[in-house]
């Protein structure tokens, strides 16, 4: 079940165009994008083209357990992959030149965006995005009016970015291991998982929309609503044991690494 949305579709044949037009312009310069770095930003795109036009979107006015997924799939984990895909020096070379310069060179606009992807602002920002469109007005405007399920979904998508941005880095072409990563990356989750909980432990409507269209596929609204709930608190589970595994992983290799380079500099000095 495939919904084929319009803009979702023009949406992911342009992610593809950019990323393929800034990994032939950089071969033409002599660099090579590794394969599993373009392997990255295309399995983001292919959850984005997942979320946007396949079962998801056309289950999403039904089921709130598809609407969950759909946003999961957006802004949880499509949002960090893109972001290690366009690692430097592809950052660079992802839009035009007419377009990139004048963003360079816009200081308000770089000023901003330097503020809003600080961890400090950056998370208690998610936080307050997430929460605000789960109440039931916001959520039922979603819903109802198409403009703001899509200012719904990027909205999540954008913030998520932000949130990520710290921890992937992706002006640097190596993604440190600092263990502050994992506690910011912890900390965002167990603030989703809270609101999956909720969702989860609720014996009444969230909300009403999904009455009779979740019986409409054999399904109870409430355990419809508690299978949207347990996504969000896998999603968010696996995401904070990832994060936790791999910046110790990560930090004990820059470790190591550091190590090697002084027992080197030490040989060098000596000789």
């Amino acid at each position: 079940m495939f919904s084929f949305d319009p803009s979702g579709v023009a949406l992911v044949v342009l992610l593809v165009a950019m990323y393929a037009r800034a990994v032939t312009v950089l071969r033409w310069r002599g660099y090579e994008v590794s394969g599993r770095q373009q392997a990255l930003w295309y399995s983001g795109v292919a959850l984005i083209a997942l979320a946007l036009i396949g079962p998801p979107d056309a289950l999403s006015d039904d089921l709130l357990s598809a609407h969950m997924a759909q946003h999961l799939l957006l802004a949880d984990l499509a949002a960090p992959l893109l972001l290690a895909g366009i690692r430097t020096p592809v950052l660079m070379f992802m839009l035009p030149r007419q377009v990139l310069v004048p963003l360079a060179r816009n200081r308000p606009l770089r000023s901003a965006f330097r503020t809003l992807r600080k961890p400090l602002v950056a998370v208690p920002l998610w936080v307050v995005v997430l929460y605000t469109w789960h109440f039931r007005f916001a959520f039922q405007a979603a819903l109802e009016h198409p403009f703001v399920h899509l200012l719904q979904h990027w909205s999540f998508f954008f913030t998520s970015l932000l949130v990520w941005w710290a921890v992937v880095d992706p002006k640097k072409r190596r993604l440190g291991g600092e263990l502050w990563k994992a506690g910011h990356i912890i900390g965002m989750r167990v603030a989703g998982m809270f609101l999956g909980m909720a969702f989860i432990l609720m014996r009444t409507q969230a909300y009403p929309w999904y009455g009779e269209r979740a019986h409409q596929h054999g399904l109870d609204p409430i355990r419809d609503q508690q299978y949207g709930g347990g996504l969000m608190f896998l999603v968010d589970l696996l995401v904070m044991f990832f994060a936790l595994g791999f910046f110790f992983w990560r930090a004990a290799a820059d470790d190591d690494r550091r190590e090697a380079e002084k027992r080197e500099a030490a040989v060098v000095s000596s000789s």
